[in-house]
């Protein structure tokens, strides 16, 4: 007699650990670049070369990227950009992980400054955040059904668990072009650039996924001309396409993180032969992960007739979703000059950047906070410092709602920044307005007994000539026509046909026939 066995697959975290990472060095301008006369702003993001696992410990390697806006020491302070790479390495403490676990590491930059040492010597400090997961797939084989002769009566039951059908790492291409508008000088040479993806949304379909978003993208830059005049632009590019995805159907349950990977902007010429055109190639890396929620109608016990048959059973685990939400939240602020600063003359473009601060539970759901950084790119009426940069955070804190979060569960959640909008009050203060979005995906692990065997015997001679052939029995308390059909060996449908019952349900003081033999 062998089992017919389904098998629910579950993503389940085997280790983790977090660790900071600090990053301190100073840094010389190149020879090709002018020396500094006032920093402006700095961005940088964060490139992981290396994740090696070894015995209870992690080895990652990476690279800090930064760029830093500055105006030149020179007789016309125009803006210039400095570029840079900090190596680092970081031994982590990870307990449980093995040499051959494929670790996976989330990196946030929560703070970076530059500072000016001298007009060729610039201090960078950074403040690396590492986050390191080691996922595992485990399968849980539910009976279903029994292959083989032999009479056996089953007790089913049915157990609700989150599938997983799909985890898989993918990327999305974005190639466009952006020309700039009629009346802006051709571009001498690109300063400052933020690309950012807002607002990006999926829809699962047979066999591909679909993706729609928004690319928002600010550049400053030398205009042609004796008088090299500082220019910027700033627009936004929808991004749309499909991604094929064998095993994907419409209707599964999607955890799909989105991010700029390689990102590449070069000036071309136009038609005219004027360099007057962006050419923007971005890489968007795609986490993926498809479930499916199944009522799976599994064996709960069975037992012989003619023969004894012994379950054999564990406790097997399973995910079981609680709820999938998302929820948006406004946010808004006023950003003030700090005093002896330059003042405000014209707004050229905003960028933000989310810093999650912690995710709590809490009896609504999951309780959100953090802060966006916002940098506001100006000019000024100041001759010294033509341009300038505002720089503030904007605090939040949101519930999303999800019933039945506790400490227990386990959590997704995906934030980002759809929206941004900064503008002048005055020369000294900037009324800011933020839509963030957040996705959260909550599950929790259920522990199930299900049976992993089946054991057949013949019935023992003496066991079975000390049942009764007929037995009156008076139901009591706690019983049920499976325990009594089981205790006997007789098939709950005789019981019924004996009894003239239509249906399962019996209650203490009904009186049973019980007949032994098929």
């Amino acid at each position: 007699m062998d089992l017919i066995q389904k098998n629910i697959h579950m993503d389940r975290i085997k280790c983790k650990a977090s660790t900071q990472v600090t990053i301190e060095d100073d840094i010389n301008i190149t020879d090709a670049k002018p020396d500094v006369y006032q920093l402006v702003t700095e961005q940088g993001s964060v490139d992981i070369e290396e994740v090696r696992a070894v015995e209870d410990h992690v080895h990652v390697k990476g690279i800090l990227k930064f760029q830093v806006l500055y105006l030149s020491d020179e007789e016309v302070h125009h803006p210039a950009c400095m570029e840079g790479e900090l190596p680092f390495e970081e031994q982590v403490f990870m307990d449980g992980v093995g040499a051959n676990d494929s670790v996976t590491v989330k990196t946030a930059l929560e703070d970076l400054s530059v500072g000016m040492i001298n007009s060729r010597k610039l201090s960078v400090q950074a403040l690396l955040d590492l986050q390191l997961c080691v996922e595992v797939l485990q399968d849980m084989q539910t009976a279903v059904g029994l292959d083989g002769e032999e009479a056996v009566e089953m007790q089913k039951k049915t157990m609700q668990a989150l599938n997983l059908c799909i985890s898989k790492k993918d990327i999305f291409r974005v190639r466009e072009e952006v020309e700039l508008p009629n009346g802006m000088p051709n571009i001498f040479s690109l300063l400052w650039q933020s690309c950012q993806l807002k607002d990006v949304s999926f829809r699962i379909m047979d066999e591909k996924l679909s993706l729609q978003g928004e690319i928002s993208l600010f550049f400053v830059y030398e205009g042609e001309g004796e008088d090299r005049a500082v220019m910027w632009y700033e627009t936004s590019i929808p991004v749309s396409g499909t991604v094929e995805c064998q095993g994907m159907r419409e209707g599964m349950l999607e955890d799909i993180r989105c991010s700029i990977g390689h990102k590449e902007l070069e000036v071309k010429a136009d038609s005219d032969g004027e360099e007057r055109k962006i050419s923007l190639e971005l890489v968007l890396d795609l986490d993926m992960k498809l479930y499916e929620e199944e009522q799976v109608e599994m064996i709960a016990d069975l037992y012989g007739v003619t023969k004894e048959i012994e379950a054999v059973k564990q406790t097997g685990q399973c995910k079981r979703l609680l709820g999938k939400n998302t929820g948006k939240l406004k946010a808004a602020g006023h950003f003030k000059v700090a005093p002896g600063l330059p003042k405000m003359h014209q707004l050229c473009g905003s960028f933000g950047e989310m810093q999650m601060g912690s995710v709590e539970t809490c009896p609504e759901g999951l309780k959100i906070s953090g802060a966006v950084l916002v940098r506001t790119v100006y000019t000024t009426a100041d001759a010294d410092v033509p341009i300038y940069c505002l720089k503030g955070t904007l605090p939040f804190s949101y519930v999303l709602e999800i019933a039945g979060a506790d400490a227990d569960c386990i959590y997704e959640v995906e934030p980002a920044l759809d929206e941004l909008t900064v503008s002048m009050l005055d020369s000294d203060e900037t009324d800011v307005k933020a839509v963030l979005s957040f996705k959260g995906l909550v599950c929790t692990v259920h522990e199930e007994p299900v049976i992993t065997d089946v054991k057949v015997a013949n019935l023992d001679p003496e066991k079975l000539a000390a049942l009764p052939g007929i037995v009156a029995y008076i139901v009591k308390s706690g019983d049920s026509l499976w325990n009594i059909g089981k205790k006997y060996y007789v098939p709950i449908a005789r019981m019924k046909e004996m009894n003239d019952l239509t249906s399962d349900e019996i209650k203490p003081g009904d009186k049973l026939l019980v007949v032994k033999g098929f």
